[in-house]
C-alpha cells in the first residue's frame, strides 16, 4: 500500500486507510470481472492489484464519483491489455489450454457466500473471442457496462464496440458445450459415468455420452493430456477408460472427490502415477438431456495451487 508523500501525515494516513477500505469492497467485484475476461485467478489477482495502484494514484489527486464505475472500466482496460499478449503466449501453449477452475466443496457451509460463477464451457468458447469481443461481452452483458463506457476501454467508437459485442455473442451461441442439468441430474450422469469408467464398460460408458460429446484435457506441458480435443462417444469412453484402467496411473491409489467446479458438479482426483509422480486433476462435465455433451479435465499443477483450501 503506497502512502502519499506530502501534507499531514495523520491525514494522509487516514486517506489512505479510507481509499483502501473503499478499494476493498470492491475487490470481489473486480476480480469476477477480470475472471471472466483472462479464465486465470492468478492473472485476474494480478489485474486487480494493478488497479488499486491506479485508483490509489487518481483518488488521491481527484474525485471519483462512481468508485465501482471507474475501477469497472479500469480493470477492463488492463485485462485488454493482457488478453493480447495472452494470445501470443497461448499460441505456443504445450498442449489444449482450459481455463483455471474455481473449485468449491459441497459443503453447505463452504458456500455461504458461493455467488454465480461463470461455467467452464462458457470461458472455453470464449477462448475463440478476439480480445475485443470478450471484453464487449464481458462488460455490456455481463456486468451491464454502457457501451459508451465500453468503447472508451476498447478506444473505439459506441458503434464498433457494439459490433464486437454482437460478433461474441454469436460465436458464443454457436460454439457452448449444451448444458441444461441441474445439480441432482449432473450428479446422476457424473455418477454413472465414473463407475462404467473405473470398471472398464465400454458400453454402459457411451451411453451416458451424447453424440457430440468432446472431451478436452490441459496438462500444461507437465502431463499428458493430449494435444487435441477428443470427439464422439466411442472415442471419448476408450480414452477415460484407458485413463481409469491403464498402465500409467496407480488405480489403488485414487481417491475421488465430488466438488463443484465454477458453480457445477465435478470431481478431484488425487492419486499417484506408477514412475511415482502424484496425481492431480479437477474434472468437470456439461450435461444435456441425461448425457454429457463435454468433459474438461485440468491436470497443470499451475491451475490448481487453489485446491488446498477446499474441503
Amino acid at each position: 500500500m503506497r502512502l502519499p508523500r506530502t501534507g499531514n501525515v495523520a491525514q494522509n494516513s487516514t486517506m489512505t486507510s479510507t481509499l483502501l477500505d473503499e478499494f476493498e469492497r470492491e475487490r470481489p467485484h473486480l476480480t469476477a470481472v477480470a475472471y471472466r475476461m483472462l479464465g486465470s485467478r492468478a492473472e485476474a489477482e494480478d489485474v486487480v492489484q494493478e488497479a488499486w495502484l491506479r485508483y490509489d494514484k487518481a483518488r488521491v489527486g481527484g474525485e471519483i464519483h462512481d468508485v465501482r464505475g471507474w475501477l469497472t472500466t479500469v480493470t477492463g482496460r488492463i485485462s485488454l491489455d493482457v488478453l493480447k499478449s495472452a494470445r501470443v503466449r497461448r499460441e505456443a501453449y504445450p498442449g489444449q489450454w482450459l481455463p483455471e477452475p474455481v473449485v468449491t466443496s459441497l459443503e453447505p457451509a463452504s458456500q455461504v457466500e458461493l455467488k454465480e460463477e461463470v461455467s467452464l464451457a462458457l470461458l472455453v468458447v470464449m477462448e475463440k473471442l478476439t480480445p475485443e469481443q470478450r471484453v464487449a461481452v464481458v462488460l455490456h452483458d455481463a456486468f451491464s457496462v454502457p457501451f459508451e463506457e465500453v468503447a472508451t476501454v476498447l478506444n473505439t467508437t459506441v458503434a464498433a464496440a457494439r459490433q464486437h459485442a454482437s460478433r461474441g455473442r454469436r460465436a458464443i451461441a454457436s460454439g457452448e458445450a449444451r448444458h441444461n442439468a441441474d445439480h441432482a441430474e449432473q450428479r446422476r450422469v457424473l455418477d454413472a459415468f465414473l463407475a462404467a469408467a473405473s470398471s472398464g464398460d465400454l458400453q454402459a460408458l457411451a451411453a451416458v455420452l451424447a453424440p457430440d460429446v468432446v472431451a478436452i484435457g490441459d496438462g500444461g506441458g507437465v502431463f499428458s493430456a493430449g494435444t487435441r480435443p477428443v470427439l464422439g462417444p466411442d472415442k471419448v469412453a476408450r480414452f477415460y477408460v484407458g485413463i481409469f484402467r491403464g498402465r500409467q496411473i496407480d488405480a489403488r491409489d485414487i481417491t475421488i472427490e465430488p466438488v463443484l467446479v465454477n458453480g457445477d458438479l465435478g470431481v478431484v482426483v488425487r492419486g499417484s502415477y506408477k514412475d511415482g509422480r502424484a496425481l492431480l486433476s479437477v474434472m468437470s462435465i456439461t450435461v444435456a438431456d441425461g448425457r454429457i455433451t463435454a468433459l474438461y479435465n485440468q491436470l497443470d499443477p499451475a491451475k490448481l495451487t487453489s485446491l488446498n483450501d477446499v474441503g
